[in-house]
């Protein structure tokens, strides 16, 4: 197993807190289990497709956090391949035939509370928000078509004591099936500190953050 695939699992410890370490930092921490790099996962694939072949495929115009992806599913025994998609586009996929991912999973199925965290750090790292500029207010958002998730990644977050705000629609005129809630800015760092993230580039925001 590669250093960057151990790693990517190793972080800071039993208890999962602060989970913005670096991927590539090698670290001697008591491994992720299979079912939480497996729930991980499954919020992941918001940000994929299904193709006709049975290939799941997430796209990203850069390939660290695909890369991370791949370690993580060559952890728990699946294989997975990142390509350019085009000549002429900044554009990169993994695909994947992992059995135990489902476009259509169900939440509601996840035990723990632990396997609730990082499915939301997935989701989060797919479909989450968060500003590029340092500049520029901070804000945590969370987005997505499926209303009823949503409802869902609230109430568990309030389970966290994670308050957000209230599920609205940006714009119906746009898109009337978009929804998007906010972090309360009192819970950010809490936030942070229990769901975390495994995206490079949230990783580095959320440092930054935290030494205002």
């Amino acid at each position: 197993m590669s250093e960057n695939a151990t790693s990517a699992v190793n972080q800071q410890g039993s208890r999962l807190e602060y989970k913005w370490a670096d991927p590539s930092e090698t670290t001697r921490r008591a491994p992720v289990s299979r079912k939480l790099i497996e729930a991980y996962l499954l919020g992941a694939i918001h940000d994929g497709t299904l193709n006709k072949k049975k290939r799941f495929r997430i796209s990203q115009k850069g390939t660290k956090w695909l890369n991370l992806l791949r370690n993580l599913f060559y952890e728990i025994g699946y294989n997975s391949w990142i390509y350019k998609e085009g000549k002429n586009r900044d554009v990169n996929v993994l695909e994947t035939l992992a059995g135990f991912l489902d476009m259509k999973f169900n939440p509601k199925e996840l035990r723990t509370m632990e396997e609730k965290r990082f499915y939301i750090r997935g989701f989060f790292d797919a479909e989450g928000g968060v500003p590029k500029d340092k500049d520029d207010r901070f804000y945590i958002q969370l987005t997505q078509k499926d209303k009823v998730k949503l409802l869902w990644i609230k109430k568990s977050l309030s389970e966290l004591a994670i308050k957000t705000g209230k599920i609205h629609n940006p714009s119906v005129r746009i898109d009337p099936d978009y929804w998007r809630i906010y972090v309360l800015a009192s819970s950010q760092n809490d936030f942070m500190r229990k769901i975390g993230s495994w995206h490079p580039r949230k990783i580095r925001i959320f440092r930054n953050r935290t030494k205002i």
